[in-house]
């Protein structure tokens, strides 16, 4: 029994992730459906952000599973529902909170502001939504010609990530096992349990955005982050941090947290600074997905419910500020630029492909006194991108038809990546019990699907069969 799996995203690049697993020769299940980002096209090598439409049939699809709440893996389901998907949603306890504000921001942005229509969408999307618990298996169709059940893992990517297994019944009793990986985290990752190995799979999709890379340790890319701080405290300037509203925003604030609470217990040459300094959230949506973290406490880890229960606050700490309205992020964005005042400001888009990040970068990126801190995968096309290429060599950026000479420190920890890293992709395999006869490499530039290709040909000793290495 072979799988069966059309790949409509993220096969070729990072973002845009889709991937339609057939159960019989009609009947199928659609893990993910998410939007394509910067320069990176859709498997017919149109488009980009601006493909939004479904361009496959829809007929036969039983219901979508989400792997997470990312916008390159859910954003376009409301074009999968104005296309005609009428199916119930598929996703883990903490997604299904969290879910509903990614889509309504999403509908608001690229369909309509119109309070009432968003109601209505809003309504309807809760209405499908079927959250399910870790670890249960859970049977999504069962026909004739084959029957399908899927269970949830802790992922360890953001707060409710999962990888998805899935399991195959044909007539006759044969069986097959296929195992979508979304994205997999890395094993340190603040308020997240390190995700684990399945027992076996016929067949793992695997993602392979960092194949090509070595994260550094936790404490190293500590150590980094307060070193790019403590410049800013010393040159009176801003540190920006173009950060995804989920996920990265709240590790980024533990962290941020946990170096406030070591300088307080044994401070450093900065400790009187780091007392005074501002961390502002200048993004609506990150705070509230910061809300619902922590309303969502439970299913933090080990770790950060120890710091709780010792009456820290990791993701409301007393220098933080919360910037809520467009005026007073105006006026803060003008207040930085010409001050002489050291802070922090972490604000959407992560990629700087829009966003209120996008005013901090205008009006200080000409300037040394700043710095721009980036901590995630920038895409190809994404001013984000252009930046971090660009800035360490003087170069410039094109923003809103501005050219823009680059003169603030331009900085990338890759430690910060919520992703898993190479080692940690090749460990997810190999030390599964009963190793998989395939792997397919998705979600990954082709020179990360090859570097792990190779990595986990050699660590498996030739036994996987490896798709979409080249």
């Amino acid at each position: 029994m072979n799988a069966n799996i059309i790949h409509h995203g993220a096969f070729h690049g990072v973002t845009g992730s889709c991937h339609q697993l057939f159960i019989d020769e009609v009947n199928s299940l659609l893990i993910d459906c998410g939007l394509f980002q910067g320069a990176e096209t859709a498997p017919d090598g149109q488009s980009g952000a601006d493909r939004l439409e479904i361009g496959f049939a829809l007929e036969g699809v039983r219901a979508l599973v989400a792997t997470h709440v990312h916008i390159d893996h859910v954003g376009r389901i409301p074009w999968l529902l104005a296309a005609g998907f009428k199916g119930p949603i598929y996703c883990s306890e903490p997604s299904a909170k969290l879910l509903p504000v990614v889509l309504a921001d999403a509908f608001a942005v690229g369909v309509t502001r119109d309070k009432r229509l968003v109601a209505r969408y809003l309504k309807m999307v809760e209405a499908r939504i079927r959250p399910l618990p870790w670890r249960t298996w859970h049977t999504v169709y069962a026909g004739p010609r084959g029957t399908c059940r899927i269970r949830l893992q802790r992922a360890g990517h953001i707060l409710g990530s999962a990888y998805v297994e899935c399991d195959l019944t044909r007539p006759g009793g044969e069986r097959l096992r296929v195992l979508f990986s979304g994205d997999l985290g890395a094993p340190h990752a603040p308020m997240l349990p390190a995700p684990k190995p399945p027992w076996t799979a016929d067949v793992v999709v695997l993602e392979s955005t960092y194949g090509d890379s070595i994260h550094e340790n936790r404490a190293t890319r500590r150590d980094r982050l307060q070193a790019v701080v403590e410049r800013a405290l010393g040159n009176g300037g801003t540190v920006i941090v173009p950060a995804f509203s989920i996920g990265r925003t709240q590790e980024l604030l533990y962290e941020f947290e946990d170096i406030l609470y070591r300088q307080r217990q044994r401070p450093g040459p900065h400790a009187a600074q780091w007392a005074r300094l501002r961390f502002y959230l200048d993004s609506p949506l990150a705070g509230r997905f910061t809300q619902l973290y922590r309303e969502l406490q439970p299913f933090w880890d080990a770790e950060a419910l120890a710091r709780v229960r010792a009456g820290r606050q990791p993701l409301a700490f007393d220098q933080l500020v919360a910037i809520d309205e467009h005026a007073d992020h105006e006026a803060n964005v003008r207040r930085l630029s010409r001050s002489g005042e050291p802070a922090v400001v972490i604000a959407a888009s992560g990629m700087c492909a829009g966003g209120r990040v996008m005013n901090y970068l205008k009006a200080m990126l000409h300037d040394e006194r700043h710095d721009v801190l980036f901590v995630g995968y920038q895409a190809r096309g994404t001013p984000g991108s252009a930046i971090q290429n660009f800035g360490p060599r003087g170069g410039y950026v094109d923003i809103d038809g501005e050219r823009i000479t680059i003169r603030a420190g331009v900085h990338s920890l890759s430690g910060y990546s919520a992703h898993a890293d190479q080692n940690d992709l090749v460990r997810f395999i190999t030390r599964m019990r009963h190793l998989p006869t395939e792997v397919r490499l998705i979600h990954g530039d082709t020179a990360a699907r090859q570097a792990l290709a190779q990595r986990l040909h050699h660590a498996t000793t030739g036994q996987l069969r490896i798709l979409n290495a080249d």
